[in-house]
C-alpha cells in the first residue's frame, strides 16, 4: 500500500473512462441518458478519490452536473477526473465529459460535474487526505475557483438540513395533505 503523502500532484489522481454509445444507452429524445453518464461519472470520480486518498472514499455529494451538449449514438463518451482541491478528509473532484464523433472525430465538452468525496480509515471514520498541487492551467484555474465552491456547498448543505427539517419519511400512500 501506498504512504499517505502530505501532497500530491492533481495528474496523480487522473482517471480516465472511455465508452461507445449504443441504442441502449439512448432515452427517447436518442441522447444518451442522463442517469448513465452520470453513473459513469461517480464510477470515475470515485476512482481519482480513492488513487489521491489510498482509502476507502465514499460519495459525499454530486454537487454539480452540467449537461452542456448532447451525446449521440455514434458518439464515444470519455470522462477524465482527478481531486481539484482537499479539505482535512474530503476531497473535490472534477470530471470532464468529451463526446467524439467516431467517424468525422469531432471533439466537444459535452458535460461537467464536481463531486466531494470523503477518505474512510478501516474503522469508517473520516480520516485525513494528503493536499492537492495543480500544475496545468485548468488545474490551476479549478484548485483557484475551488473554495468559492466549498462555500456554495457548505451553503447548500445547510439549506437542505433545513428543508429536510419540514419533510417526513411516511409512505406517500399514508400521506395526508
Amino acid at each position: 500500500m501506498e504512504p499517505n503523502r502530505e501532497e500530491k500532484f492533481c495528474k496523480e489522481s487522473r482517471a480516465t473512462k472511455i465508452l461507445r454509445v449504443f441504442p441502449s444507452d439512448l432515452n427517447d429524445h436518442n441522447t444518451m441518458f442522463g442517469g448513465k453518464l452520470m453513473a459513469y461519472i461517480d464510477d470515475v470520480a470515485s476512482i481519482s478519490a480513492e488513487r489521491h486518498a489510498r482509502a476507502e472514499c465514499v460519495t459525499a455529494s454530486t454537487d454539480s452536473v452540467d449537461f452542456l451538449l448532447p451525446i449521440r449514438e455514434g458518439h464515444s463518451v470519455c470522462l477524465t477526473s482527478y481531486v481539484t482541491s482537499t479539505g482535512r478528509s474530503s476531497m473535490e473532484v472534477f470530471v470532464k465529459v468529451v463526446a467524439e464523433h467516431l467517424r468525422t472525430g469531432e471533439r466537444m465538452i459535452a458535460a461537467t460535474a464536481f463531486l466531494t468525496f470523503v477518505a474512510l480509515g478501516p474503522d469508517g471514520r473520516p480520516v485525513p487526505v494528503p493536499k492537492v498541487i495543480p500544475e496545468s492551467p485548468e488545474e490551476k484555474k479549478l484548485h483557484e475557483t475551488a473554495p468559492a465552491r466549498a462555500e456554495a456547498r457548505k451553503r447548500h448543505r445547510e439549506q437542505s438540513k433545513l428543508l429536510a427539517e419540514h419533510l417526513r419519511p411516511d409512505r406517500l400512500w399514508e400521506m395526508g395533505n
